[in-house]
């Protein structure tokens, strides 16, 4: 075989290799089909979550997330607790109660449904209130797709998460409620 067509391949089988390789390189918290309990360090919350859909491995996800300390302004989590926990194949609202940030989150994998419970793990700085609250648009855009979310701009905290499941395609689309935090304490609990 010609040198150069022989190169040529092996390159072309080297690239179409590391394409389908590209999500082995993440930090993935969990594997598939197994539980995970994924906490932010001590006053740190949670601004990016990603995720690879693998049919194959039971209509299950890959899960990476990242952290970022809270502005000073806020000071230091005055307490702690893992909120609400949905049920596998339902759909899921849960807003962090007492105006908690998201700095977790745990899931447990059910093979009879192929999909998860989810819980999210809630932190509460003094009597910071959210406001200029919204909701993503669907992550991922369509089912089984990679998905991505990365807070847009330094500020904003993810407060919780709205998800629907298809039981056709056994995978969910999430939408996470996005707010800002005031710079004063208030007495009221917004939700």
């Amino acid at each position: 075989m010609n040198p150069a067509l022989l190169a040529l391949v092996l390159s072309l089988l080297a690239t179409v290799a590391s394409q389908s390789q590209d999500h082995h390189d993440m930090d993935w918290v969990n594997a598939y089909r197994q539980g995970f309990n994924f906490q932010c360090p001590h006053g740190e919350a949670l601004v990016a979550i990603r995720s690879y859909f693998s049919e194959a491995e039971g209509s299950d996800r890959l899960w990476s997330f990242e952290c970022q300390p809270t502005p000073e302004g806020l000071g230091e989590p005055s307490d702690c607790w893992w909120d609400d926990i949905n049920r596998a194949g339902l759909e899921w609202t849960s807003t962090c109660t007492r105006n908690g940030l998201v700095a977790g989150v745990q899931s447990m994998y059910f093979e009879s449904v192929l999909d998860r419970e989810w819980q999210f793990y809630c932190c509460y700085y003094k009597l910071r209130c959210p406001y200029s609250c919204m909701k993503t648009n669907d992550i991922p855009l369509y089912y089984k797709e990679e998905a991505e979310l990365v807070v847009p701009t330094y500020g904003y905290f993810i407060r919780g998460a709205q998800t629907t499941f298809s039981g056709v395609l056994r995978d969910r689309q999430w939408k996470y409620i996005l707010c800002r935090m005031t710079d004063f304490d208030c007495e009221f609990e917004n939700l």
